[in-house]
C-alpha cells in the first residue's frame, strides 16, 4: 500500500518548523518532506529527525529569493553560478540528513524567453544531475500548474519529460504531483499508468482549493488502488493545505490505514 510523508512546509503549520517534526510522528508519519531546509542549520534538522523516528524523503534545491516571489532559478540564464553553488549545497544537506531525493524547481518565464529557457534548463540539470550522482542521490524535475503559479516554465508532464530525455541522466526523474497534474492535464490514471517507469516521487492534494484528499473532485481512493497495483514502491508527499487544521484533515489516512490493516 501507498506510504504517506508529511510535508512539513503545508502541514502542522500552527506551530514553529522544527516542533513539527513531533507533531507528524504523533499523527502517524513516519517521513517527512518540506521545500527547503537552509534556513536551519543541519545539526537541527537532524536532531529533529533522529529524536522523533522520521526520515526525510525529499527537499528542493534552492530557488531564488522565494519570499520576494522566485519560484526557482533553474531557468535563468543570468544565474548559472548561483544556481551551481545551490546545488552543491543541496547536496551538502542532502547527505548530512539521510534524503535521497532532491527537487527542482524550473521558474517562472515569459514566453518569448521559452527557447533560451529550456536550453538553460537543460544545461543546469545535466550539471545538478552529475554532480547528485556522485553524491547517490536522485534529482527530481517537477511540473507545477500555471494557475496558482502563472509563468512557471515546466508545466506538465510532457513538457518535464522531453527535458528529462534530452539531458539523458539515469538519476533524473519526474516528480508527479497529483494536483498540479488535475489542474494542468487530467485523466490522471492513464497518466501515472504511462508515465510510471519515469516518476521518481509522487505527491498529493485535491482539487479545487489544494486541500486533503476527500474534499475535492479527484477520486484517491481509486488512485491510491491504482498505484498500488503499478507497484510503486516510495513514498507520497502530502502537500496539501488543510482545509481547516492538519489534525482535522487527517481522518482520510486514517481511513485509508484501517481499511488497509494499516
Amino acid at each position: 500500500m501507498p506510504r504517506f510523508a508529511a510535508n512539513l512546509t503545508m502541514l502542522f503549520t500552527e506551530l514553529p518548523f522544527l516542533d513539527r517534526f513531533a507533531a507528524a510522528r504523533k499523527a502517524g508519519f513516519e517521513a517527512v518532506e518540506f521545500l527547503f531546509p537552509y534556513a536551519f542549520g543541519r545539526d537541527a534538522l537532524k536532531s529533529a529527525l533522529t529524536d522523533n523516528g522520521l526520515s526525510l524523503i525529499l527537499h528542493n534545491l534552492p530557488a531564488g529569493n522565494w519570499e520576494g516571489g522566485e519560484r526557482g532559478i533553474a531557468c535563468d540564464p543570468a544565474r548559472r553560478d548561483e544556481f551551481r553553488a545551490g546545488v552543491a549545497r543541496a547536496i551538502d544537506y542532502a547527505t548530512a540528513l539521510g534524503c535521497p531525493k532532491v527537487n527542482c524547481l524550473a521558474g517562472i518565464v515569459a514566453p518569448e524567453n521559452a527557447d533560451i529557457a529550456r536550453a538553460t534548463l537543460i544545461e543546469n540539470l545535466t550539471f545538478a544531475a552529475a554532480e547528485l550522482d556522485k553524491a547517490g542521490l536522485m534529482l527530481l524535475l517537477e511540473p507545477v500548474n500555471t494557475r496558482d503559479i502563472p509563468g512557471f516554465f515546466v508545466n506538465r508532464s510532457a513538457q518535464a519529460l522531453a527535458i528529462i530525455a534530452d539531458v539523458d541522466a539515469p538519476n533524473l526523474r519526474l516528480q508527479y504531483d497529483i494536483y498540479h497534474s488535475q489542474v494542468m492535464e487530467g485523466d490522471l490514471a492513464r497518466s501515472i499508468e504511462t508515465h510510471f517507469a519515469r516518476i521518481g516521487h509522487l505527491q498529493l492534494a485535491d482539487n479545487p482549493g489544494r486541500h486533503e484528499p476527500g474534499t475535492g473532485e479527484i477520486n484517491y481512493a481509486y488512485l491510491f488502488r491504482r498505484i498500488d497495483e503499478l507497484g510503486y514502491d516510495g513514498w507520497i508527499g502530502c502537500e496539501y493545505k488543510p482545509a481547516t487544521t492538519t489534525e482535522a484533515g487527517l481522518g482520510w489516512i486514517d481511513l485509508y490505514r484501517k481499511e488497509h490493516g494499516a
